[in-house]
């Protein structure tokens, strides 16, 4: 491959937001099955017993010898969530191959969630800008040699550095930009698992299960807690007002998202927050630090004390999430870090493909939604009203009674 034309390509990545499955217009669920498979927490009750007494299979023959199969490289670009839901691919690749190399490319700001992960023996950082820095970082994957790259992104970016590897063998979806840069093109993801349906983490397992690793399990998203990361969110909570040492309960609030489709009103996460406190709780809201405006609105709506922190690094937000009793917040990555790290979570959606993009997760969890017709849409911007009615239209007692449903 020639880097210069590499240079030229990389910012042209046109993957939208989400997935060919998930932009799909939705079909009425006509059987128990399918309402049992778009829910993860569902699904895992309905197959305790397939799961407790059967073999994890793949869904497709070998597609080459893995006894010589030494070093395996994943690319999953892009944000947050799409990190922590490769986790379960991630998962299974370790159980089939304990003695490879795994390695994963990620983009540098979201590479910190997978500090500490024992499911990959090396990040790969891809810089968001700078042509020349991302050829250099496409020259030292080929020096890696891998056997294997799977492309779980089918960006145009994705795409280039899958083949700038020069692995033997480069996998990726027959629906992917420039499909043909892989010598490995598997079919459909619906066509594998043989449902329409289909979560994010089963789109991504079809590709990892259709080269003949087992998957049919389908694992829950799961994240490293670090050490230093709970010390650190400690003395941070310490600071902020919160009495670590009492073992005080306490839930968090995420109150933001990356679109206003996705964002419930400030208020009512207010309201919900003094009833949280009525139920024992602490709550404790978190943003990043360019929301902190979102955070201060917050307190300043509700009665009640709430600690707010806004300086969290990820591995922080996972190690938070992990010591809370539940998690409420908006559809967003630091939901998918929430219920990765065993939180009972509470999701409200607005936009987005609930089937989709809800928690992965064996924990207990609920999502809250408002149904319209023109939803799941891109979510950008609001193409059917003045302002995101999904969103804004879930009411404070949907939630609170959902919040009640896991307490309980």
């Amino acid at each position: 491959m020639r880097y210069a034309r590499f240079q030229r390509a990389v910012y042209e990545d046109m993957n939208k937001t989400g997935t060919l499955e998930a932009c799909v217009p939705r079909k009425p669920m006509n059987s128990l099955r399918e309402i049992i498979e778009s829910s993860p927490s569902v699904r895992h009750l309905a197959f305790t017993t397939e799961r407790e007494n059967d073999e994890p299979q793949p869904l497709g023959p070998p597609r080459w010898d893995w006894s010589s199969v030494q070093r395996v490289l994943v690319v999953r670009l892009r944000s947050i969530g799409d990190t922590v839901l490769t986790t379960p691919s991630l998962f299974a690749l370790r159980r089939f191959l304990p003695h490879s190399r795994i390695d994963i490319l990620l983009e540098d700001w979201v590479a910190p969630v997978l500090d500490g992960s024992d499911l990959i023996d090396r990040v790969v950082i891809a810089p968001r800008d700078g042509t020349s820095a991302r050829a250099r970082v496409a020259r030292e994957l080929r020096a890696e040699q891998y056997d294997v790259v799977y492309n779980l992104h089918g960006g145009t970016t994705a795409t280039l550095f899958t083949r700038a590897t020069g692995a033997k063998h480069r996998v990726g979806f027959g629906h992917y930009q420039y499909p043909r840069l892989h010598n490995h093109v598997a079919p459909s993801a619906r066509e594998l698992w043989q449902r329409p349906t289909l979560h994010s983490v089963e789109q991504q397992l079809a590709l990892i299960g259709w080269t003949g690793v087992p998957v049919s399990d389908r694992p829950a998203t799961l994240l490293t807690v670090s050490e230093k990361a709970v010390v650190n969110v400690s003395e941070k909570l310490r600071v902020a007002g919160f009495e670590v040492e009492k073992s005080e309960p306490f839930a968090v609030i995420h109150p933001t998202a990356a679109f206003d489709t996705k964002q419930w009103a400030t208020d009512k996460f207010a309201r919900v927050a003094e009833e949280l406190h009525a139920r024992g709780l602490t709550p404790v809201a978190i943003v990043s630090a360019e929301e902190k405006a979102i955070l201060e609105s917050l307190i300043k709506q509700t009665s009640v004390r709430l600690i707010g922190l806004s300086d969290l690094s990820l591995p922080e937000v996972a190690a938070l999430t992990a010591r809370a009793r539940l998690f409420i917040g908006n559809d967003s990555g630091i939901a998918h870090i929430a219920a990765a790290g065993g939180a009972s979570c509470v999701v409200i959606f607005g936009s987005s493909n609930r089937a989709h993009w809800r928690p992965w997760t064996t924990r207990p969890n609920e999502v809250v939604f408002e149904e319209m017709q023109c939803q799941p849409c891109p979510g950008y911007f609001c193409a059917e009203f003045e302002e995101p009615e999904c969103i804004l239209r879930v009411p404070v007692e949907r939630v609170v009674a959902a919040i009640d449903r896991l307490l309980g």
